[in-house]
């Protein structure tokens, strides 16, 4: 492996905190819930608008990392262990050129800030729910 001022790149990696995060991309993460409650049933359409109450910083890639104050777009509130975690998307300056991050997040590290559409349909998670690219 090429090396860099003497390490090699997966040292350089891991000292960045970034080896857990590329040997966890292109695969299957466990379920947070089995089922989920959305305005669809393909959950296509923003229930609410959340701004993150603190800054979030995740520990897998099912999740996306939140600044304090960003607004969050939430799609689908996860169902079977009381309501723990959301789905949703971020945009904005944050992610650089990225148009948006999509993921999931605790429902503790925000607040809703405008009701858009109810979330009445319950929805069976799959695997894609939950797949790391």
């Amino acid at each position: 492996m090429e090396k860099l001022n003497g390490m090699s790149w997966s040292s350089v990696l891991v000292l960045c905190g970034l080896l857990p995060l590329i040997a966890q991309a292109g695969r299957e993460m466990p379920k947070l819930s089995n089922k989920k409650l959305c305005a669809d049933a393909e959950c296509s359409h923003p229930i609410l608008i959340a701004r993150a109450l603190q800054d979030y910083y995740p520990q897998d890639c099912r999740f996306i990392p939140l600044r304090q104050g960003q607004l969050v777009y939430v799609y689908a509130m996860l169902k079977d262990y009381g309501n723990l975690f959301w789905a949703g998307s971020v945009q904005g300056s944050y992610y650089g050129e990225h148009e948006a991050r999509l993921g999931h997040f605790p429902s503790s590290v925000v607040e809703e800030t405008h009701a858009l559409m109810p979330a009445e349909v319950e929805v069976k998670t799959d695997k894609w729910d939950f797949y790391c690219y």
